[in-house]
């Protein structure tokens, strides 16, 4: 429950990145010792992960809020549970993990958000490019290897799954493996710097070039996993929406480029500085046009905030979104506040209205579970937001944090 119109003020400190968190939680397999993560996000989708290596025989030492210990030496098994692999997406990095220490894997085909279609073809051609035969019996994808061999691996479209499920594979694989239109996303970097910490040999991660020497065997180390820019990106919308003024602190703000300067160019007031930078609202912010693309490009995670904030501005903005065909389900929840928006496959022309009103919605998926949250703080009343789980997979204490900014907001009790 929200009650808006309130300005969001003050501080707000950055959790770790989820999709890093996702990358690297199953990339400790790899190591077969001891490793320790630090700044890794208390989210629900890093709890399932923790549970599925555990059932694996991973031993797991928690310290702090944002500490962890994983020792999977005493993994056992190829294969994953299939009823939590269903409630993510991420799942599927087990594959890459598994198969690189084991040749063997045994994974559910994943679950998550319903956003639109997200084969994973691209994953088990790139698999299957390093020796790994593969095949679908029952909704599980088997993949085996008598040993898994470098290979040029050129990527048909820009994938981070597939980008760092093949990294994870290509590790211990004999020789050199190329991949090319590799993605470029800060996650892709933090999981190759994970996996050099272990020992691996990779270079170019966050070019479009990656090459991957495979080496005998990995180690354990320690790592710190990088600010996330969504979460980030999130409080910088929100702060603009309510006309408000907050330091977002524990970030890379060269991670954020694309955001603040839409942000700017609404007329939103946006200060770098070198781990935090301030969003300050002067006046009504004006529309603009948005293009999801992928990094550096503006991301597709940040696409639904970013259209609440475009339903409360001056103007007529023109959101397209190029990465998810199924990615504009929200947009029927924003009009029951009051919003002006039409939808043209997968363009959306928003015209901004004066105000949004309080009213009940629901969260469709994760990153349009934060856009309710976004426009329930910006409209006038009180806002009540279900389905609020998708939520909790990607944004750590959001309340607590909102709060804090002088939100007022409150979890309810399913009844």
């Amino acid at each position: 429950m929200i009650e808006g119109s309130n300005k969001l003020q003050g501080e707000v400190t950055i959790s770790g990145a989820k999709n890093s968190a996702l990358a690297i939680l199953p990339a400790t397999i790899l190591a077969g010792s001891a490793c320790t993560l630090k700044n890794l996000p208390a989210i629900k989708d890093g709890v399932y992960l923790r549970d599925m290596l555990i059932q694996m025989g991973a031993k797991i030492h928690i310290s702090g809020t944002d500490r962890i210990e994983i020792d999977s030496t005493g993994i056992h098994t190829h294969k994953i549970d299939i009823e939590i692999a269903q409630k993510m997406r991420a799942s599927y990095y087990f594959l890459g993990a598994l198969l690189g220490r084991f040749k063997k894997a045994e994974v559910p085909f994943p679950g998550g958000c319903e956003i639109g279609v997200r084969p994973i073809d691209l994953h088990l051609k790139g698999l299957e490019a390093l020796g790994a035969k593969i095949k679908i019996s029952h909704g599980i994808i088997k993949a085996k290897a008598d040993e898994l061999i470098g290979a040029p691996i050129y990527l048909d479209v820009v994938s981070v799954g597939a980008t760092i499920n093949i990294m994870l594979a290509a590790c211990m694989a004999k020789g050199i493996t190329v991949i090319e239109n590799a993605a470029k996303e800060p996650y892709i970097v933090d999981t190759a710097n994970f996996l050099n910490a272990l020992g691996a040999n990779i270079k170019g991660a966050g070019t479009d070039v990656i090459k991957i020497k495979g080496v005998e065997a990995l180690g354990g180390c320690e790592h710190s996993i990088i600010p996330d820019q969504m979460e980030a990106g999130t409080y910088m919308v929100a702060a603009a929406a309510t006309k408000g003024d907050i330091l977002i602190k524990n970030i890379i703000p060269t991670h954020l480029e694309s955001v603040s300067a839409k942000l700017r160019e609404m007329g939103v007031e946006v200060t770098e500085y070198e781990d935090s930078l301030r969003v300050r609202s002067v006046g009504k912010a004006k529309a603009v046009n948005i293009k999801t693309m992928p990094y550096p490009g503006f991301p597709t995670d940040m696409q639904q905030p970013m259209s609440v904030l475009l339903a409360v501005s001056e103007g007529t903005g023109i959101v397209t979104e190029s990465i998810f065909e199924s990615r504009f389900k929200y947009l029927d929840e924003l009009k029951r506040m009051g919003a002006n928006i039409k939808v043209e496959g997968r363009v959306a022309i928003i015209e901004g209205v004066h105000k949004l009103t309080g009213a009940s919605v629901y969260a469709t998926d994760l990153r349009a579970g934060a856009a309710m949250v976004v426009a329930g703080l910006a409209a006038e009343g009180k806002t009540l937001i279900s389905n609020v789980n998708y939520i909790d997979r990607g944004y750590e204490r959001l309340e607590e944090k909102l709060i804090n900014l002088g939100a007022k907001v409150r979890r309810l009790e399913e009844e």
